[in-house]
């Protein structure tokens, strides 16, 4: 079996992690994934984060065998509601040698720690309290007396076998370490002076109850293994299997925090990154796997997931997730299932209500708009990154076009090049014939088989025009189709980037696509109107 102990706090990147490993680990074995809220540390519970962290975990698809919401045979599954086991154990080890009461102030171990900075020792603790016996600990404690439970660690700490790291421990720290004759003892705290336990026992007593055989966490957890240990044989237990992963940080090699900016699960849902696009990526943040593909759906990933894991930590760059949203993106749209139809609901959202005086809809009609967004979806799938983004790509598909002449004044006019208005008005007079293409027959194929039709008559026509530089290129074909797709793009869709003409005029339909065309005539012949006159006034 294997845990995942999310803190009962915000879930962010590095627990995303960890849980996802502990998941696929639980899959790849047939174990069981067991979530536990650990929420002993009163100052830092937040109020809704279990829900929260329940409902990112779901939707990231890594569903829990046991846990908060779905019970199991060793619950609670919240330490915050197990306190009565922790002090039956801390007791247990008392009355075994391994642990004791520490009745010192907090006044006194602050100075303590503050004395031993001065001299370079850690601020470790000298045991004051440790030779008190059982009967008096007792007593004072029944009498009220504020304490906390602290472990005796042994003159030899036990080492282990990590699976990432090999063997690790302090097997050749012997005794307390000794500077200007003060000796320091780690003796780390069990259970604090609310009564509650710390990290160190709770995992360790929840791990046995609980059966599980393997723990991955992160490395930074790592130096406290051995204290964990400690306490694995002060009890005769058989400890579990533990992996130590490393941790994640940002370009500038520093652990990614909440609290310098760095994105949690609620902005990539914000972002309308896909689920399984993010724990793709997630998955490959320390794992190495030899496969020739990094596209690893959820499925794929517990098939072929193992504990390779890389040493130190990892570097996250978000490149890796842009492309892996991209690939999901046509995967959907490809199967046209259930995500498919998701893509376009929170288009059609996004839409309706980005619509203002400036920008209308062409369609409010919902079945009408939601099929002009499945084909648009279709046929620009490989540029699709987000909603915001897609829409913000293919606006002209959904809103109508400002019209051409909106912007025109005296001092465009003035400015307008005789070759460019030319080579703009013989294209434009040329499209006429697109309008006598049947209604069922606007289809791309055919829409193309007439651009090239078009771009042969331009050819083999002879214009008269008032300079002869404004013909240069219209015997050469390349050039000429050049000239008719760039005026369409610019008729149809303002000259934004997107699908190629044959599908955008497709994907308009006729009636939008002929209209925006006839505009775009219009301007046209206006601006060549304006350039007769131009010359007129100056002859």
């Amino acid at each position: 079996m294997c845990c995942a102990g999310l803190h009962h706090k915000s879930y962010r990147p590095h627990r995303q992690e960890r849980a996802l490993f502990n998941f696929l680990l639980a899959r790849v074995t047939g174990g069981q994934f067991i979530l536990r809220i650990e929420d002993t540390d009163r100052k830092r519970t937040v109020p809704g984060a279990e829900e929260r962290i329940c409902r990112d975990l779901e939707w990231a698809g890594l569903h829990w065998d046991e846990g908060p919401e779905v019970g199991g045979p060793y619950g609670s599954y919240r330490q915050s509601e197990r306190s009565s086991i922790y002090t039956e154990h801390a007791q247990k080890l008392m009355t075994s040698g391994n642990a004791y009461r520490c009745f010192c102030s907090s006044d006194r171990l602050n100075t303590l720690a503050k004395h031993r900075s001065q001299l370079g020792l850690p601020t470790d603790y000298d045991r004051n309290c440790s030779s008190i016996s059982n009967e008096e600990s007792d007593h004072r404690a029944l009498q009220g007396e504020s304490y906390i439970i602290r472990l005796r660690v042994p003159e030899i700490y036990p080492i282990f076998n990590d699976l990432v790291y090999g063997p690790v421990g302090r097997q050749n720290q012997k005794g307390p370490l000794l500077k200007y004759g003060e000796p320091a003892y780690e003796d780390p705290v069990l259970i604090k002076s609310d009564g509650m336990p710390t990290y160190h026992l709770a995992n360790v007593v929840d791990d046995h109850l609980m059966k599980i055989t393997h723990v991955i966490r992160a490395v930074e957890w790592m130096p406290s293994t051995t204290n964990h240990l400690v306490l694995y044989n002060a009890f005769n237990w058989e400890p579990p299997a533990f992996a130590h992963v490393g941790l994640l940080q940002n370009d500038n090699r520093q652990k990614l925090s909440k609290r310098n900016s760095d994105l949690d699960i609620q902005s990539f849902k914000q972002d309308s990154i896909f689920p399984e696009a993010l724990v793709n990526h997630v998955a490959l943040l320390g794992w190495s796997h030899t496969l020739s593909t990094d596209f690893l759906p959820l499925s794929d990933l517990i098939k072929n997931f193992d504990l390779k894991f890389t040493k130190g930590n990892t570097v996250t760059s978000f490149g890796k997730l842009s492309y892996l949203q991209k690939q999901y993106a046509q995967r959907y749209i490809e199967e046209r299932g259930k995500q498919f139809e998701d893509m376009i609901e929170e288009l059609f959202s996004i839409a309706i209500s980005s619509e203002s005086d400036s920008d209308v809809l062409i369609t409010r009609e919902g079945p009408v708009l939601r099929k002009s967004m499945a084909g648009v979806l279709r046929a620009d799938a490989k540029q699709y990154k987000s909603p915001e983004a897609f829409l913000k790509r293919n606006w002209y598909f959904f809103f109508h076009l400002a019209s051409p002449l909106k912007d025109i004044n005296d001092e465009h006019v003035s400015s307008l090049n005789v070759t460019d208005v030319i080579k703009d008005e013989i294209v434009a007079l040329s499209v006429d014939r697109l309008a006598e293409i049947p209604a069922d027959q606007w289809v791309a194929d055919r829409l193309k088989e007439e651009l090239t039709a078009i771009v042969n008559t331009i050819i083999g026509t002879e214009y008269e025009v008032p300079t002869p530089e404004a013909i240069d290129g219209l015997k050469d074909q390349r050039t000429v189709n050049g000239m008719l797709h760039r005026w369409l793009r610019k008729a149809l869709v303002g000259g934004s980037a997107g699908p190629s003409i044959p599908d955008t005029m497709a994907l308009l339909q006729q009636d939008i696509s002929l209209r925006r065309m006839q505009a775009a005539v219009a301007h046209a012949k206006w601006l060549r109107s304006k350039l007769d006159t131009r010359h007129d006034l100056s002859g």
